[in-house]
C-alpha cells in the first residue's frame, strides 16, 4: 500500500530540495520547492522549483534547455527536505558548470564548466 508522505512545507511554504544525479550520485544543486512546484514535478517528470528572489514557480532548464528529468522524489525522515534523483541534460548551474558545487571554500575550482552562460542568459 502506497500512501503519500505529508511534506512539511513549514511557515514559509517551502522546503529545500537537493538535485542529485540518479546515475553517478553527484550532487548538482539545491533549490526550494513549494507545494505547487512538487505537484508540477510529479505531474510532468520535469524538475520544478520556487524562486525565492523572483517569487515564482520555475521549471529547471526552461530557458537554457538544461532540464532535469526526475526519476524519483525522496523525502527525508522529518519530511522537511526533498531529494530529486535526476537525469541532468547539460549543466545544472547557471554559471555554466555541471554542478553548483564547483568550488571549495578555499576558492579552488573543482568542477567542470559545460556551457557558456553568456550565450543563454540575458543577465
Amino acid at each position: 500500500m502506497n500512501d503519500d508522505v505529508a511534506v512539511d512545507f513549514g511557515e514559509d511554504g517551502l522546503v529545500p530540495a537537493v538535485a542529485q544525479d540518479a546515475e553517478s550520485g553527484e550532487v548538482l544543486m539545491l533549490a526550494y520547492v513549494s507545494p505547487e512546484a512538487l505537484e508540477r514535478t510529479r505531474e510532468t517528470g520535469m524538475a520544478h522549483y520556487y524562486s525565492r528572489s523572483r517569487e515564482e514557480l520555475w521549471q529547471k532548464g526552461k530557458t537554457s534547455g538544461h532540464v532535469q528529468h526526475v526519476e524519483e522524489v525522496r523525502v527525508d525522515c522529518d519530511a522537511d527536505t526533498l531529494l530529486y534523483l535526476v537525469e541532468q541534460e547539460g549543466g545544472a548551474c547557471h554559471t555554466g558548470h555541471r554542478s553548483c558545487f564547483y568550488r571549495t571554500v578555499e576558492g579552488e575550482n573543482v568542477g567542470e564548466r559545460v556551457f557558456d552562460p553568456d550565450a543563454i542568459y540575458d543577465d
